[in-house]
């Protein structure tokens, strides 16, 4: 459906090692060539717009590729799947070629929905190591619709036991725009997303929310070569806490989620062996 965007970059230890220490989760043996773990290509090849093409929430106007669809739309990451055939060895080279390979156009509650498939391939050494498709939804931008997300948010039933839990703080949510790049402002700036886009507090990314099931099911023994599907089912704001669980489930799955400190699910996610 569009040209095909090529970037390129040489894969350092930072960014892993950075991650590692955020999360306080195992770093792989970078030094002996160990395959960074699912989702944390993330951190790599990555668009980064100059100043002048941000709008006023701090997402891009123009200036990356693939283009939001239009100007003033709020952005929203719904979910994806992440094949992962290698994963990314620190130290070599890596290419990412990325495309929107699908667009619907919906009408929502809240006004008019647009939803884009991108596809990222990134390989190294001429090889496809990561496959990934990512689903966005973009919406017009209202500060009634966050009010309404805030007033329909109720309390879960509670805890299970043996949750990974994370106090999400305003230095996390910093800290990890700053690792993706991501400068949407309801994730740093609580007067923003309070006053103009109407959330209760700072948003936790969605990313996050991935990324964070994606290590709970390496913990629990998904394999290193897998397919990972995940879907972002409710926001979940700062004040609220985060909490992943995963276990393992049928035909060798690990099945994962996400929940605020009262046991609503915000995220969740399958892990599995094998290609798609």
């Amino acid at each position: 459906m569009t040209d095909v965007v090529e970037r390129h970059e040489l894969i350092q230890p930072g960014p892993a090692q950075a991650l590692a220490a955020l999360l306080s989760v195992p770093l792989p043996d970078l030094d002996r060539g160990e395959p960074l773990p699912v989702c944390w290509h993330w951190l790599y090849l990555l668009d980064r717009p100059a100043t002048a093409d941000l709008g006023r929430d701090g997402h891009p106007v123009r200036g990356v590729d693939p283009a939001p669809p239009g100007p003033g739309l709020r952005r929203m990451w719904a979910g994806g799947r992440v094949e992962q055939r290698g994963g990314l060895v620190v130290g070599e080279p890596a290419t990412r070629h990325s495309a929107v390979t699908a667009r619907t156009d919906k009408q929502g509650r809240s006004g008019k929905l647009m939803f884009v498939e991108v596809t990222h391939t990134v390989s190294q050494g001429g090889e496809p190591v990561v496959i990934e498709r990512q689903d966005i939804v973009y919406r017009e931008m209202s500060s009634a619709a966050g009010d309404s997300v805030a007033a329909a948010i109720e309390d879960g039933p509670g805890l299970a036991d043996g949750g990974w839990e994370i106090e999400v703080t305003p230095p996390l949510l910093f800290r990890f725009s700053a690792l993706t790049y991501n400068g949407h402002r309801i994730h740093y700036d609580r007067e923003y997303a309070r006053e103009v886009e109407g959330y209760p507090g700072l948003v936790t990314h969605g990313p996050l929310q991935a990324l964070v099931m994606a290590e709970a099911a390496r913990a629990a023994g998904a394999p290193t070569r897998s397919v990972f599907d995940y879907r972002l089912v409710a926001p979940l704001f700062d004040h609220q806490g985060l909490v992943a669980y995963a276990a393992q489930a049928p035909e060798r799955h690990v099945a994962t989620t996400v929940t605020d400190r009262t046991g609503r699910v915000t995220a969740r996610g399958t892990a599995r062996a094998g290609a798609a």
